[in-house]
């Protein structure tokens, strides 16, 4: 077989790059070949290189670079001669960094086509997970019972009803237990479900003489924003109760059903009835014999005519869970700086605490209270509740200024373990913002409950406290919260910041705020629906 192979001196290429050189007049790479046996009839091909050296001379073999593979002799090509493969010289490898001999050590990438079936599989994955996130919301917000056509195959026998579970008796579980029976599954949480009266928030409230407009107002506050459903326990003279049946018939069927009322006279069980009536207000200390009238109520939440509600009363009737195993009643201090407090200066009779504690807004478990001995200052051992009032107010009568508060305090004072005490955002008076903000919870969180005492509704000298009571008296029911209550309040406020209460609008307007937003979205849920919303 004749075969050349091409030897080359041993030169360096001027001007030409370490990979390629010149064969025949061309520029060859490390693969190129030279025809070698080409058809004698076929014209020789004239070489720019010089002869070869004969075998004796200085030469060297031509190899492929550091890395290829050697190649092997091929099949001839067209022409039918065959081909001499060049050998390129050797050349030395450049050092690799750190970097590249681990890419060696891990293998080389994969093709790029896998990479992208990776990654949209991954991103199918992804995208079945998200539609089964959002189809278990949907059946979650919005279940309720479907048609015959509902579903494939859905008709009489697919939409069989399982028979209802029988509900615990009430004694056994605690009243979030039975929220959750009274709500279907996917239900949403409204005044509208229907409860057992277990469930019901009971509200008292003691109205004599010209109390009725203030008790009116306060009823309308808490019927506006609450949502459980509220008994209302209204202590008042016969010549009042007339006029509380036909104010509250007159209002909106929406929310005359979002709570019942009992009217009942003013009665004192102890003592002489005259004397308990004119003790400090008229008919102020009947709250003090609320545990021995209701007999069939377990708790009660008791405030006085001139408490405005501007968050839901849920909320507050919240607060009897936190109660603990010795805690029967709630207040909030009369102030929280003792050393400005009434009580601290000028009290001449034992008080709760450093300050004392107002009975304007009281939560009370009515049921423990019955059950108690409460220690005194007249007998070594406890008394119940309904024995000890009379004795304690004959001992303490010329020493007391503010009535029924006052014998509050001196009972708590003796069972300090007996009271819990609930921030003053729960009772916020003119004290808290008068003598400059010393509520530290309501500039946090807003005032929940606004008790405006003092008279300072119908008079000039607080003019923000004014401004909120007659807000919420002229509020249609009908009319939207935000442009018939909140933004007619915000201008009205613009009108008291010389006041030093007035100073602070963002403490009134924070959780009124957000009471009204929720009743908002509330009443939109429960009357467009989630479906037809878009």
């Amino acid at each position: 077989m004749n075969e050349e192979v091409l030897r080359l001196p041993y030169l360096k290429p001027k001007r030409q790059s370490p990979g390629c050189c010149r064969v025949g007049g061309r520029a060859a790479t490390p693969h190129s070949t030279v025809d070698a046996g080409r058809s004698s009839s076929s014209p020789a091909r004239t070489s720019s290189f010089p002869p070869a050296p004969s075998s004796s001379s200085s030469s060297f073999v031509a190899r492929p670079p550091a890395g290829r593979p050697d190649p092997s002799p091929r099949r001839a090509g067209r022409g039918g001669g065959r081909r001499a493969l060049l050998r390129w010289p050797r050349r030395s490898r450049p050092a690799r960094s750190d970097a590249q001999r681990g890419r060696a050590a891990r293998g080389p990438p994969p093709p790029r086509r896998t990479m992208k079936l990776r990654s949209k599989a991954a991103a199918l994955l992804l995208l079945a997970l998200a539609a089964l996130l959002l189809a278990l919301l949907s059946l979650r917000a919005g279940r309720a019972d479907p048609g015959p056509g509902a579903f494939p195959g859905a008709g009489p026998r697919a939409r069989r009803r399982r028979p209802p579970r029988p509900r615990p008796r009430a004694g056994r579980r605690g009243a979030a237990s039975l929220e959750k029976l009274a709500r279907r599954p996917g239900e949403l949480r409204s005044f509208q479900a229907v409860l057992p009266p277990e469930l019901w928030i009971h509200l008292a409230v003691v109205a004599c003489g010209n109390r009725l407009e203030e008790t009116l107002v306060m009823l309308k506050s808490a019927v506006l924003f609450s949502h459980r459903k509220i008994q209302f326990h209204i202590f008042t003279e016969d010549s009042l109760k007339p006029e509380f049946e036909k104010q509250l018939r007159q209002w909106p069927d929406s929310y005359t059903k979002k709570f019942e009322h009992q009217i009942y006279p003013i009665t004192f069980s102890v003592g002489n009835p005259q004397e308990w009536k004119k003790l400090f207000k008229p008919c102020a200390a009947q709250r003090l014999f609320l545990p021995v009238i209701l007999k069939d109520v377990d708790s009660l939440l008791y405030v006085d005519t001139d408490v405005l509600f501007l968050r839901p009363v849920d909320d507050i009737w919240k607060l009897l869970r936190q109660f603990n195993a010795t805690q029967l009643a709630a207040m909030a201090p009369e102030h929280e700086i003792p050393k400005i407090g009434w009580y601290s200066r000028f009290a001449r009779h034992p008080f709760y605490g450093s300050a004392g504690v107002n009975s304007g807004v009281m939560l009370m478990n009515l049921t423990r209270i019955r059950s108690a001995q409460f220690k005194n200052s007249m007998i070594p051992t406890g008394l119940a509740w309904e024995d000890m009032l009379y004795p304690l107010y004959q001992k303490y009568k010329n020493a007391i200024t503010w009535g029924d508060q006052d014998l509050l305090n001196i009972i708590f004072y003796f069972n300090p373990e007996c009271l819990y005490v609930f921030p003053c955002q729960w009772n916020y008076r003119p004290d808290h913002c008068m003598y400059g903000s010393n509520c530290k919870e309501a500039e946090r969180e807003g005032v929940s409950v606004l008790h405006g005492n003092r008279g300072v509704y119908h008079d000039e000298k607080q003019p923000t406290f004014k401004a909120l009571y007659e807000a919420i008296r002229d509020f249609p029911f009908q009319d939207n919260l935000f442009q018939s209550m909140y933004y007619p309040l915000q201008l009205k406020f613009l009108e008291t910041v010389h006041t030093l209460c007035g100073r602070i609008p963002q403490v009134f307007l924070k959780q009124i705020e957000k009471t009204m937003k929720r009743a908002y979205e509330k009443h939109v849920i429960i009357h467009v629906g989630p479906n037809q919303m878009h």
